[in-house]
């Protein structure tokens, strides 16, 4: 990855509905603009973001999505959908002056994307997207009820400490209602099992201090509750939406990392979508799960922006 950078403009957006978004810009100005799209919902951005591109030859945008990061309010689900979020990036777009830009996004990232680009493909040259997420209800109920917590029994068991055992049929029901409740200690001892659920199973081998991020009360309350809500209401897309309206991708350049031992988002996911959009490479790495912070993920995804900075040069 590339040296650490600081940014050489941030500013707070007011967007609709009260929500204001953390917004900055580092690299080149007058370099390739590229969007980064981080996941969750409601995981915020990280500075160690901006190492995925050549500082000399991008424009680095990053935003912490509504509720999320330091955007206010924060982990508020007032007014935040998807549609709301392709609007958000709309407005972005238009503030900064940009006509076409690359999008860069991994896991709940990769759906942004992929619901804007399909939306909007007239302003996206490019696409560079990690762990697919196609967020069909399969796919939330693979990790959130049935299927991942097979192959991890002993997190799985911590997962569902917090919900009693007559509601565990539902979790993400059972979770929403603890989230959303008003009972500040329940609130908060499921947003850290919620989140730490996620960061103990993001990556091939285990990564302490990843956990230990997942776990800190700002970043759990807004990752679990923004997550437990648009997993509740099926990410507010169709069923099958992105698999769907993929061909409103053609002529749209594409390149795929994804983990061949992703437990969180199955790689399955990947093959799918790259079916669907012939324009689109796939890179199925060896030995990775789903995390961006993994070495063989983390070099294919550099690779990726070097690649498209060469062919858009």
């Amino acid at each position: 990855m590339y040296p650490e950078i600081l940014p050489y403009k941030v500013e707070h957006l007011p967007v609709s509905d009260g929500h204001q978004l953390y917004l900055e810009q580092s690299g080149n100005s007058q370099g390739l603009p590229v969007l980064f799209l981080h996941g969750g919902p409601g995981g915020g951005c990280q500075p160690w973001n901006r190492q995925f591109f050549d500082p000399k030859r991008y424009r680095i945008i990053l935003f912490d999505q509504r509720g999320a990061g330091k955007s206010t309010p924060h982990a508020s689900l007032h007014a935040n959908t998807t549609q709301h979020l392709v609007a958000d990036i709309e407005t972005i777009r238009e503030h900064l002056g940009i006509d076409r830009w690359l999008i860069f996004g991994g896991s709940w990232g990769s759906t942004l994307a992929l619901a804007y680009a399909e939306q909007h493909p007239e302003h996206v040259m490019g696409l560079i997207l990690r762990g697919i997420f196609l967020c069909r209800d399969e796919d939330i109920h693979w990790f959130y009820q049935h299927g991942a917590g097979r192959l991890f029994p002993d997190y799985w068991l911590d997962f569902l400490a917090p919900i009693p055992e007559h509601e565990r049929y539902d979790l993400v029901s059972a979770y929403y209602k603890r989230l959303t409740g008003n009972d500040e200690v329940a609130r908060m001892a499921c947003a850290e099992a919620w989140s730490v659920w996620e960061g103990r199973t993001a990556t091939l081998n285990a990564d302490a201090r990843l956990a230990a991020h997942f776990a800190e009360p700002y970043f759990a309350l807004a990752m679990a509750r923004i997550e437990c809500h648009y997993f509740m209401n099926h990410a507010f897309i169709k069923p099958n939406q992105l698999l769907e309206d993929a061909h409103k991708l053609a002529n749209i350049p594409g390149v795929i990392v994804h983990g061949r031992y992703d437990i969180i988002c199955p790689v399955d996911q990947a093959f799918l979508l790259h079916q669907e959009w012939p324009d689109s490479e796939l890179n199925v790495i060896p030995a990775a799960g789903h995390a961006a912070s993994e070495p063989g993920i983390a070099a294919a995804l550099v690779q990726a922006t070097d690649k498209m900075a060469e062919s858009f040069a």
